[in-house]
């Protein structure tokens, strides 16, 4: 009796082939996700987190754009990177006028650091905005996929609900496991449809809403630079070890440790001295620049009112006149009034020599 036969192990794609499109789903307006296969069957091996780089024949010539693989290595017979087109965009919207399935394109990679894959950690808080959520979605199914016990606190933050992407997809997997926990936030809800969750601009009362536990997660981020900034400045202002937080531009993702770009975000000394000059009352108050000015003042004998000390009430704002203060306020004040000179007290630390209008 002769032995059956095994099949043979599938080829893992090199980027010397090009990719054939085989599906485009329309996730909402000027956003779709793009799906590939490999015209010899090959097999795509990448890790959850990373991304492609397609040539793409736009009208004004051949373009190269980066887009981060929003489908997960343990689903290997297709890959898909979900892309949405700005306003200036060209390389994005010449895929979303012209590629159909059958279509051909160049790529190139996997690529890209940004992926939990060599993680050793068992609970994670991911944080995105916008399309930034990709590669969370590849990290997430992966882990879902491969029967891991999810410890994932999932924030995602949008313009408003009609807009968070992949919504349906991870409100199924979380209503499976008590291990996916989901916390949505939008900037505004959409016409004639009430919205109960988070509202506004993310910031560190959310966080530690959304998960108590953060100090004991490993985080990884994705989103606009702003976005990113401001949560950096939220967890290390809540004393978060940040050698445990990874990020990821979707604007700008990198292949290697020498890309990674320098954060040139403000780190407080508390062995650095700063000096606040109070105009009004004609006191001079030194401290250490991890000092808030409203602990400066009451130290030096001053009273500014003051409500909730965590920069969401604004009764503590006050003109600074001259000088730099680092600032990290939870929606207390509005451009307009920081554009004008205007500070909370509570929130605000200094940075060399300071005047306050007090």
């Amino acid at each position: 009796m002769s032995a059956i036969s095994q099949p043979a192990r599938a080829a893992v794609w090199q980027d010397s082939e090009m990719l054939e499109c085989v599906s485009i789903v329309p996730e909402m307006p000027n956003t779709a996700s793009f799906t590939f296969c490999a015209p010899s069957g090959a097999l795509f091996d990448y890790k959850p987190g990373q991304f492609l780089t397609l040539e793409i024949p736009a009208e004004s010539g051949t373009v190269h754009r980066t887009y981060t693989i929003s489908s997960s290595p343990s689903r290997p017979r297709s890959i898909t990177i979900t892309a949405k087109a700005q306003a200036d965009s060209i390389g994005t919207r010449w895929m979303l006028d012209n590629l159909k399935p059958g279509s051909r394109l160049r790529a190139f990679g996997p690529a890209g650091l940004f992926t939990n894959a060599d993680s050793t950690a068992n609970k994670y808080l991911f944080i995105s905005a916008g399309s930034g959520i990709t590669p969370m979605m590849s990290m997430t199914t992966c882990m879902w996929d491969e029967g891991q016990a999810l410890d994932v606190v999932f924030i995602n933050c949008a313009k408003r609900p009609s807009e968070i992407l992949f919504r349906q997809r991870l409100e199924n997997m979380a209503s499976r496991t008590p291990g996916l926990d989901l916390k949505f936030v939008v900037e505004e809800p959409d016409p004639y449809r009430p919205w109960t969750g988070y509202q506004g601009m993310f910031n560190q009362l959310m966080l530690g809403l959304m998960a108590p536990d953060y100090l004991e997660r490993e985080v990884y981020c994705c989103g606009p630079e702003p976005f990113m900034q401001a949560v950096r400045e939220a967890l290390a202002g809540l004393g978060f070890d940040m050698d445990r937080y990874h990020q990821e531009s979707f604007h700008a993702p990198v292949e290697s440790e020498s890309d990674l770009p320098e954060l040139d975000d403000v780190v407080l000394e508390e062995d650095s001295t700063s000096e606040i000059h109070f105009a009004q009352s004609g006191i001079s108050h030194k401290c250490a620049e991890t000092d808030t000015v409203l602990a400066a003042a009451k130290a030096a004998g001053l009273n500014i009112p003051s409500g909730c000390t965590f920069g969401v009430c604004g009764t503590c704002k006050v003109r600074k006149t001259s000088g730099e203060v680092h600032m990290v306020h939870n929606g207390g004040i509005s451009d307009d009034d920081v554009a004008d000179g205007y500070i909370l007290a509570c929130c605000s630390h200094p940075i060399g020599k300071v005047e306050v209008e007090v």
